[in-house]
């Protein structure tokens, strides 16, 4: 299982990092960050099964990276360090689903026991999460008059061929007597196709209603159709792009297959929900003709719009570039990059890792060893030396993400 590290606090993770031993156990680190604000954008990243986090952190605290991750991410397993033995924090982190809550200081073996548990955790939750989604599709198909059914169909309607502006407007004032405001400055509609539909389509529906009400689903016959609500442009592809990849995510751990998923074009009017639907639905029967069995999601923005994309290709490959000029940065991070290009976060991260076949942290990764290995080979450096040169100012972290990546520490590349 893969587990992710998130303290302020460098002692902490490097005491984590070295003291425990990973190689022994069924879990790899793959990544770590200072805070939660720096953390999430490599959590979509690396999708690791268990988050392990600090409570009291800068810019984002632990307790609202808990709350992200439970929106966007519910199945990940997050074990909770804190210094503070306080009732309050505890009760926080329970509500939030933490599965783990360890003081400071920590040894080795007791962070084994909590991941231990943890591990036995998801893996029983798997084992039953295809007969519980199956108990809720069949009461849900038999009360076909609650408030779900109804929801979901009135929501449906917006994406009708035949619908009218002013049918538009009547589904979003039922929706309103009935308590789900869709009002928002931005809209995108998502549409997704997947096997077995049911199966999906109830993974789907689980995870729209974490979504404090900004993402809402209809199903389809072939999949679910999902509206995104935004506070701005960029806000509602953001969003649309994080929920897609953790949509994608959740169906491939439902055991669905052929996963296609097409994100239609922002607008800003409830009565051009439609136009938005249109062009999803014409990327995602794009992405069904292609033979690739692998989750697929494809934007409108990589499709070319009429605002004058320059097209994906050469934006990622500027993101190469800007990538290899600072890469040396121990401060880069996905946002940065992201921002170079002029890209959301989750649009880069999905766009990124599709026409790579890298995630950026791989990549990332990638740049910094391939000049490391090369001043090895070529200078007398040390080792604490290059790990600067490239990115790193821990010099342990920069000699545990080489060896676990070449097999070898530097030292021994150097000699070799």
């Amino acid at each position: 299982m893969k587990v992710f590290l998130v303290d302020d606090e460098v002692v902490i993770r490097e005491g984590i990092r070295e003291s425990f031993p990973w190689e022994d156990t069924p879990y790899t680190l793959v990544g770590e960050a200072p805070d939660g604000e720096m953390a999430l954008p490599m959590i979509r990243d690396t999708n690791p099964d268990i988050v392990i986090t600090d409570i009291k952190m800068p810019f984002m605290d632990g307790i609202e990276l808990c709350r992200m991750l439970r929106t966007q991410m519910p199945w990940i397993g997050i074990v909770i360090l804190s210094g503070y033995d306080e009732f309050e924090y505890a009760r926080q982190c329970i509500q939030l689903g933490v599965r783990e809550y360890l003081l400071k200081p920590i040894d080795a073996g007791d962070l084994r026991k909590a991941l231990d548990k943890v591990r036995l955790q998801l893996q029983e939750e798997k084992k039953q999460r295809e007969h519980v989604e199956s108990l809720r599709a069949r009461m849900n198909s038999n009360a076909n008059t609650d408030g779900r059914f109804l929801k979901e169909k009135l929501i449906g309607s917006l994406f009708s061929d035949e619908a009218m502006e002013e049918d538009a407007q009547n589904a979003l004032k039922q929706l309103q007597a009935m308590g789900c405001s869709l009002t928002a400055a931005y809209y995108t509609v998502i549409d997704a196709a997947f096997s077995p539909v049911e199966k999906g389509q109830e993974a789907a529906a689980v995870l729209a209603e974490g979504s404090g009400g900004v993402v809402h689903t209809s199903g389809s016959r072939t999949g679910t159709r999902i509206l995104t609500l935004g506070d701005s442009a960029r806000d509602a592809e953001e969003k649309a792009y994080a929920f897609a990849a953790s949509l994608s995510t959740e169906l491939d751990r439902a055991g669905c297959t052929k996963i296609k998923i097409g994100i239609g074009e922002i607008v800003a009017k409830p009565a051009d929900i439609l136009r938005s639907f249109k062009t999803a639905r014409h990327i995602r029967h794009i992405l069904e003709e292609r033979p690739n069995e692998e989750p697929l999601i494809l934007g409108v923005r990589e499709m070319g719009d009429s605002a004058g994309d320059t097209g994906t290709p050469s934006v990622i490959n500027d993101a190469k570039v800007y990538m290899s000029q600072h890469f040396s940065d121990p401060n880069l991070m996905l946002q940065d990059v992201a921002k170079a290009v002029n890209m959301s976060n989750s649009r880069f991260s999905t766009v990124f890792s599709q026409q790579s076949g890298q995630t950026f942290t791989e990549y990332l990764i990638y740049l910094r060893l391939n000049k490391a290995k090369e001043l090895l080979r070529t200078t007398d450096m040390k080792t604490s030396q290059i790990a600067h040169e490239t990115g790193y100012n821990d010099a342990h972290y920069f000699s545990y993400i080489f060896k676990k990546n070449t097999g070898m520490t530097p030292s021994e590349f150097r000699a070799g």
